[in-house]
């Protein structure tokens, strides 16, 4: 019963102290929507996207993860490549808050603690929720705006590469594609059944949304053990 009571005192020990490394930082680039208004382009950020990151690291190879990112989709027509659109010459900004939590994963081991660590590639998913402003174009093309907002529940799905700067920096780059459950962040599937006239687009697919950019995150708490009782 001694050596049992000890060996449960170990494990809980063992817990305390892996659940006392944490990282805070920021998250600085840019964004970009495809949509049915716009390009298409999955990697062209034309908006500033900025916001705060929280981790709180379980073992050298994963992450539970939290941000809170800010930014302003932006979709015009007159940079798509398609000759529909840019004849039909739409555009529209939205603002967004996105709320996401997950599991962030190394491909390699990753401890804050060793001083040899040079860095690793990594994915992230979860969930994500995003805050966003109803509105639709109407006969004139022109935005008008349905006075609400709503959220629209998102997959993200990231990949990115972090690099261990000194003891207590880690240093991110990233691009995280957003698959969301709404039609409506460009306005072509407006939220209120009173403008459902003004509907347009592909009714079958929905919109995405991308985050690209870079993660200064600070460090700390107790060494780990990442011991194996």
């Amino acid at each position: 019963m001694r050596y049992f009571f000890l060996l449960l005192l170990s494990v809980f020990s063992t817990q305390i102290t892996n659940s006392q490394i944490y990282e805070v930082g920021l998250f600085v680039g840019g964004s970009n929507v495809i949509a049915d208004v716009g390009a298409t382009d999955y990697i062209s950020p034309n908006q500033l996207a900025i916001g705060g990151v929280f981790k709180w690291n379980r073992s050298p190879r994963h992450a539970f993860r939290f941000s809170v990112l800010f930014s302003n989709l932006e979709g015009v027509d007159e940079k798509s490549d398609d000759p529909r659109r840019e004849q039909r010459n739409f555009n529209f900004k939205n603002n967004i808050i996105e709320l996401s939590t997950g599991m962030e994963f190394t491909f390699f081991d990753f401890d804050q603690h060793d001083i040899a660590l040079k860095g690793t590639p990594y994915l992230y998913s979860g969930i994500s929720v995003a805050n966003h402003e109803n509105f639709y174009f109407n006969a004139m093309g022109e935005t008008i705006s349905e006075n609400s907002n709503s959220w629209a529940w998102a997959i993200p799905m990231v990949l990115g590469y972090k690099l261990l700067v000194s003891p207590h920096l880690v240093l991110s780059a990233e691009v995280g594609a957003r698959y969301t459950f709404t039609d409506n962040l460009d306005g072509s599937a407006p939220d209120s059944n009173e403008f459902q006239q003004f509907s347009f687009g592909n009714t079958n697919s929905n919109d995405w949304y991308v985050f690209s950019g870079i993660t200064l995150t600070y460090t700390f708490g107790q060494k780990p053990c990442y011991c194996n009782f």
